[in-house]
């Protein structure tokens, strides 16, 4: 039995090697932990990697937000062929599309930021067959002043933290 396993293994992992059976998958990266002073604009930043092909027909993104209170998970964006905003709730005529598909960005901008915004949003991507993978994370904390500022943004990927200069 054990024998008949690692000949199974063996032979999955040639064809991988040989471009055979091609593993693919997701990465989602995003700017990590994000402060903005009251009443700033503030681009949460998400950018991607497939390993297929983009295509632009088929991407789809949705961001989501969990307040920093807790409560429930609210959709606040979509992409899908064009960008929906929200059209209700608090983030309504506050978030605007600013990425670029091709460019692998699926970036948003939260205008004019409150306190109520403090939480975790989230940003998920797919690009068919690439459908499964991590999602991006960013805390937004909104500050009274830019004094209130903490340290420069990491940058965080499914592998960990990465500290941005």
């Amino acid at each position: 039995m054990c024998v008949k396993g690692l000949y199974i293994l063996a032979v999955l992992s040639g064809l991988a090697a040989s471009g055979v059976l091609k593993v693919s998958g997701m990465r989602v990266y995003t700017s990590g932990d994000v402060e903005a002073v009251n009443g700033t604009n503030v681009r949460l930043r998400c950018t991607f990697e497939s390993s297929a092909k983009i295509n632009p027909n088929l991407v789809i993104i949705s961001w989501t937000f969990r307040p920093l209170s807790g409560g429930r998970e609210e959709r606040v964006f979509h992409y899908q062929q064009r960008p929906y905003p929200p059209t209700e709730g608090i983030f309504k005529k506050r978030i605007s599309w600013a990425g670029d598909i091709m460019g692998s960005d699926a970036s948003i901008l939260i205008q004019e930021v409150k306190f109520t915004y403090n939480g975790t949003y989230t940003c998920q991507v797919t690009n068919p067959p690439d459908v499964h993978g991590p999602v991006g994370e960013i805390r937004l904390r909104v500050v009274k002043t830019g004094a209130d500022a903490g340290p420069a943004d990491v940058l965080r990927t499914c592998n960990g933290p990465i500290q941005l200069e």
